[in-house]
């Protein structure tokens, strides 16, 4: 009688099994040989989520790490596909989201002879973009390569990690991984941040400038209290990518802009700046002079010490956003200071035979629930929707921190997974579409009620907009940002959504409530001047 055969441990199965104890069941791919082995008798509690290009993958990964709030897992192809990636990979990074990337590796035995479709520097590839990257040095070493990824990539400040994988090595034999407890926050040094405390209380007119980390770190209220408690003007700092204070709020100051001459003249009158959550500050043009206005104080509590090592003055505070606060507030309550003025109403937009955008977005905000969750890429916009379409609740609104453009589509497709029953809508430029579309054809095939709103105004107005600035006068065309005769409905069509273009300011209202309230995956085109 034959004994019956009792399969080994292999890498495979220890993978799964360490996969679903970290909660990472769902896996955002585009599929490649030297990745089949890893997929073989797929778990059926596991996720696959196809992605039609790598960009977009790593798109719809990083907004489901920043909606979930655990690390994302990705699956690439060798080479060829992690470079595909790498633009939304820096956008990863710079937008502080957990992801474990992996991608294929050619077998073992051949990797000396520079075998076809092999990577030959494959940890080398995604850095310095990458908190960490292995290629482990032997087959058994790839479950605990994945268990020190993820904790890297949960550490603060977050972000993605890599792991190149042989493809042979899956079937090899491996022991199970016994997961380790890692802390992921620091409290802040308590002589540093009492520091702090007394310029918070000692000061006349202070000002806290926030950035996305108070609301990644469930700072949210906690921001609230303090500018509360201290009756201080909040702005939000320049190019932050979420929202991190309550729009409509009575201290509600504004954003800053992006560059130093006017962020010192917004400041000006404030005798203590706070950032929180953010650097200090983001420049996108050289400028000259102080940083903040003369006769001020600077301080800073931020998660990521590289940023804290380039603050120019100051004291800046490491630590968690959510800890450092708590023991912000559990400091006796300072005198009482005077409310500043309220920030003036905005004007109403009219509707115009071409629709302006700013009448598009304000309609957006009428038709649109404040939990609704706004993914947004339309960089030229931006301006317009800081006036017009305010954000009032906690983790509803995302963006790129990078400036690199595919992030939106498949963020908010991302974003959608991770919040299921939850409305969310993709606010895109015409140019920024053109980079990740596959991401409709991702959002059809998940079900998932995500409404991409479309503004076409037929150019890269960014560059346009921005030509001035290097010198480019009135009549010197900008090459290469005519974009005429783009059909986003056509294109939406062709993968399997519904879609319609609207050019009539009287028809945007009900067109954009009828595709938020279907349920599905909807395309809204709007012709804007």
């Amino acid at each position: 009688m034959q004994e019956s055969i009792i399969d080994p441990l292999t890498v495979r199965n220890v993978v799964v099994e360490l996969l679903r104890r970290l909660g990472m069941t769902s896996v955002f791919a585009n599929p490649g040989s030297t990745e089949l082995p890893m997929f073989r008798d797929f778990p059926a509690d596991f996720r696959y989520v196809l992605g039609l290009q790598e960009a977009a993958v790593i798109g719809m990964a990083d907004g489901y790490a920043q909606a979930s709030g655990n690390a994302a897992l990705v699956s690439l192809h060798s080479a060829a596909g992690l470079g595909n990636a790498m633009g939304n990979i820096f956008t990863a990074f710079k937008n502080q989201s957990p992801l474990v990337i992996t991608a294929g590796q050619q077998a073992r035995s051949i990797l000396p002879f520079d075998p076809f479709l092999f990577s030959s520097q494959a940890v080398n590839l995604p850095k310095p973009y990458v908190k960490w990257s292995i290629e482990p040095a032997r087959a058994a070493d790839v479950p605990l390569a994945i268990a020190r990824a993820y904790h890297i990539a949960m550490q603060e400040p977050r972000g993605p990690v890599f792991v190149s994988i042989p493809v042979d090595d899956w079937d090899r034999p491996a022991a199970p991984v016994e997961l380790t407890r890692v802390s992921t926050r620091a409290r802040p040094d308590p002589e540093r941040l009492a520091e702090i405390g007394a310029a918070l209380d000692e000061c006349v007119r202070p000002a806290i400038v926030v950035g996305a980390q108070v609301d990644r770190a469930g700072a949210w209220d906690d921001a609230i209290r303090l500018a509360e408690r201290h009756h201080a003007r909040v702005y939000v700092a320049p190019m932050s990518s979420r929202c991190s204070f309550p729009e409509d709020h009575r201290l509600f100051a504004g954003f800053l802009p992006p560059i130093r001459e006017k962020i010192v003249q917004a400041l000006e009158g404030h005798d203590l700046i706070f950032v929180l959550g953010a650097p200090a500050f983001t420049y996108h043009v050289e400028g000259h002079g102080p940083h903040i206005p003369v006769g001020a104080k600077l301080c800073q509590l931020i998660d990521d010490p590289a940023i804290a090592a380039w603050t120019p003055l100051g004291t800046a505070v490491v630590a968690n956003l959510q800890l450092g606060l708590a023991d912000l507030m559990a400091r006796p309550a300072p005198k009482t200071r005077p409310l500043p003025a309220p920030r003036p109403p905005c004007e109403r937009a009219e509707p115009t035979k071409v629709m302006s955008v700013e009448f598009a977005l304000q309609t957006l905000a009428e038709v649109r629930d404040p939990a609704d969750i706004v993914v947004e890429e339309a960089p030229s916009s931006r301006p317009a929707i800081q006036r017009y379409l305010p954000f009032t609740q906690s983790q509803t609104f995302f963006t790129m921190a990078s400036g690199g453009l595919g992030y939106g589509m498949p963020a908010a497709v991302g974003v959608a997974l991770a919040r299921p029953g939850t409305r969310v809508i993709g606010l895109i430029g015409d140019g920024s579409t053109m980079y990740s579309p596959q991401a409709i054809y991702s959002a059809v095939q998940q079900g998932l009620p995500v409404t991409f709103v479309i503004l076409n105004n037929s150019r890269y107005a960014a560059l346009q907009e921005f030509a001035p600035v290097f010198g480019f006068s009135a009549s010197d065309p900008v090459q290469g940002t005519d974009l005429p005769g783009l059909d986003f409905v056509s294109l939406a069509k062709g993968m399997g959504c519904k879609g319609v273009r609207v050019d009539d300011a009287s028809q945007l209202l009900p067109v954009l409530a009828q595709a938020l309230s279907s349920g599905e995956t909807r395309l809204v085109e709007i012709v804007v001047s």
